[in-house]
């Protein structure tokens, strides 16, 4: 299917007051999978969620961590959901259906597949939009003081904040500062462009171009205003021969970019490329 018509679906979604992420996500799989059947997937996601509510009946009124441990038990040992370790970059871990079929992702995708659960549970999820590394948070239940921070990826292990800082350091370094607002919830519009984003990186990697340069046109969509999408666009326009579009995004990259001393490099980079462009689009005039 042609990136308009999705992005114009995943617009309609993200638009409402709430916004179903697994419908926004089942959109951008389509992407891959243009004859996808959203419905199964919801289906199969309706049911797990039935499925966790009777595993968690026996434990109402019981505190919330113990609710979330056997929502735990029922997603990655009975479900059978885990962290996708030994082929993290295939890029069906990102596409949710394929993530339900297969019964592994990365930590965004399992994430989704936590909260839809969770949800029809009776326990609300938030997304973390943690610096490399998506996590979840629970909101404090009654007489609780602190929310939970679970990792999608390990199982849903809850982590302190010893564990939080661990993980900052393995994903950006010693000498990135810690900072509670890291572990606030997202908004589904950064989810998603999140989702888009790992998606993406993904198919770049894979020199899946067609694809990745849709998932570029939905992230525009969904973040109008983040120039590197725009600069992405047009050197995958490149790529695919569709030189009057990259000329086009590439000059408007350049103009709309705010540009200093430490963007020498790149700036004549694409500088090379939009004179390159503009000779190959003046031979077919």
């Amino acid at each position: 299917m042609t990136p308009a018509p999705l992005i114009d679906e995943l617009r309609a979604l993200l638009a409402r007051p709430t916004v179903d992420l697994a419908r926004a996500a089942l959109v951008i799989a389509r992407v891959e999978y243009p004859r996808l059947d959203p419905d199964k997937t919801m289906a199969a996601i309706a049911e797990l969620g039935e499925r966790a509510a009777e595993r968690l009946a026996p434990l109402a009124g019981e505190p919330l961590a113990d609710r979330v441990a056997a929502l735990g038990r029922f997603l990655y040992k009975e479900a059978g959901f885990c962290g996708n370790r030994g082929h993290y970059t295939d890029f069906r871990n990102s596409l949710l259906n394929a993530v339900i079929e297969r019964r592994t992702g990365i930590p965004i995708s399992l994430a989704l597949v936590y909260r839809e659960v969770a949800g029809r549970a009776g326990i609300e999820v938030f997304g973390v939009s943690f610096p490399g590394h998506l996590l979840m948070r629970i909101p404090a239940g009654a007489g609780e003081e602190t929310p939970l921070i679970l990792d999608p990826f390990d199982h849903g292990r809850q982590l302190d904040d010893h564990d939080c800082r661990a993980l900052l350091r393995r994903q950006l370094g010693s000498d990135e500062p810690f900072s509670a607002a890291l572990l606030e919830p997202c908004t589904s519009r950064q989810f998603i462009a999140r989702m888009l984003n790992n998606l993406k990186r993904t198919y770049v990697e894979q020199r899946s171009f067609p694809q990745a340069r849709a998932v570029t046109e939905m992230l525009l969509a969904v973040e109008p205003g983040v120039g590197s999408d725009l600069r992405d666009r047009g050197l995958l326009a490149y790529h695919l021969n569709d030189f009057p579009t990259a000329l086009q995004d590439l000059e408007s990259y350049l103009r709309l970019r705010t540009w200093d001393a430490r963007d020498k490099e790149e700036r004549e980079r694409i500088v090379e490329h939009i004179n390159a462009l503009r000779h190959r689009v003046a031979a077919f005039n």
